[in-house]
């Protein structure tokens, strides 16, 4: 397959005239005889987008735990042009958290949005910055656990939040570090802890200014922690509610677009109408774009990954290979998946999304196979 005209966006972060070729569900160098050609239209040609941090949509969620809830996601997520996937958990009930992760590695891929990893959103969390996570279930870093959990997903848990801050939090990360990506997130750290905890082994910052001190000039805490440890990439929710577009604005400024991960942090309500839903066991209350417990607690997005990167590009000014780097390249290169994914390079997956010059949705394309019910 050969899709001519295009403007592809390459590993360099910038956009090329050029044509794509596919062999076998694989981007290709070379064409053959009698290849099926595609016109591309002049329009933007991009890497299937890559989320690292949500927790459900079309009704459903990781924590489900049963093989329903991971279709029904990969389906959703495929639909919208978000071609892999890292759901996170919830602080729930350890009975559940284990079932969610067996769940996930017993899981067999029958098509959607890929399933890359797993991000272990809790339990090992601060109360005081628990956001919409359940206080029952907040527990002090547990090594035996995170190992039980990661034997039960078939090693798929690719990110641990942790609050450094708590007891036993260092010497957790310090055993960790080489095995899985440390997150700092839902902390009430300072500056100087932060910096420990970079310096133990962590090198990652969940939905950055969401569930953490501010970013004060006489306390700069988590957010400036990061930004002086330059191997820190930090995940940034791009919907218009969690982060003020000034502020992402000011975020790509201090970090720069090859440190910061665009996620959706989407919850089972994203792709359906207002309403009464539930997020790790709670009660959340949906109108519009905002979802929030019964105590106002912002829980969690309705908006997929797609529109975030839309919202970045059309509404808070952010360059469109910026956009897009840092919901392909970025986290691909974050969950180690990188070699296979993530650019549109010779030898990796053909998973390709088109946009139109308003940045709307036009094809999407997983291993090369057209997907022909949500084509626009």
């Amino acid at each position: 397959m050969i899709i001519r005209n295009v403007q592809i966006f390459g590993e360099n972060r910038t956009f090329t005239q050029g044509d794509i070729i596919v062999h076998n569900g694989k981007f290709a160098e070379d064409s053959l005889q009698n290849e099926k050609v595609t016109d591309g239209q002049g329009w933007y040609a991009i890497p299937g987008l890559i989320d690292i941090h949500f927790h459900g949509c079309a009704g459903y969620d990781f924590c489900d735990g049963n093989e329903e809830a991971l279709e029904k996601i990969s389906a959703y997520e495929a639909s919208v042009g978000v071609t892999s996937i890292c759901p996170a958990s919830m602080t729930i009930e350890e009975t559940k958290l284990y079932q969610a992760m067996k769940n996930a590695g017993e899981y067999t891929y029958r098509g959607g949005a890929k399933l890359q990893g797993i991000h272990m959103e809790g339990p090992f969390i601060s109360e005081k910055k628990k956001g919409a996570q359940a206080a029952e279930n907040i527990r002090t870093c547990d090594l035996e656990l995170y190992q039980r959990l990661q034997a039960a997903s078939g090693g798929q848990i690719r990110i641990v939040d942790v609050a450094p801050e708590t007891e036993v939090a260092m010497p957790f990360i310090a055993a960790v570090k080489n095995k899985v990506v440390i997150s700092l997130a839902h902390t009430t750290a300072d500056y100087d802890t932060a910096m420990e905890a970079f310096a133990s082994g962590a090198r990652h910052v969940t939905h950055l200014f969401n569930a953490m001190p501010p970013f004060h000039h006489r306390d700069p805490g988590v957010i400036g922690a990061a930004a002086d440890t330059k191997e820190c990439r930090v995940e940034l929710i791009c919907d218009g509610i969690h982060v003020h577009p000034a502020m992402v604005r000011a975020a790509f400024s201090l970090f720069g677009p090859d440190r910061i991960i665009l996620i959706s942090d989407s919850m089972r309500a994203t792709g359906l109408t207002d309403g009464q839903y539930t997020l790790g066991g709670q009660d959340v209350h949906v109108q519009g774009k905002l979802a929030t417990l019964n105590d106002g607690t912002i829980a969690g997005s309705v908006t997929n990954l797609m529109c975030c990167v839309q919202t970045a590009v059309k509404k808070m000014g952010i360059p469109l290979a910026d956009a897009v780097a840092c919901a392909t390249i970025n986290p691909a290169k974050e969950i180690g998946i990188y070699d296979h994914c993530g650019s549109i390079t010779p030898g990796k997956d053909a998973d390709l999304v088109l946009l139109d010059e308003n940045l709307q949705v036009r094809a999407i394309y997983i291993d090369g196979i057209l997907q022909k019910d949500i084509l626009i």
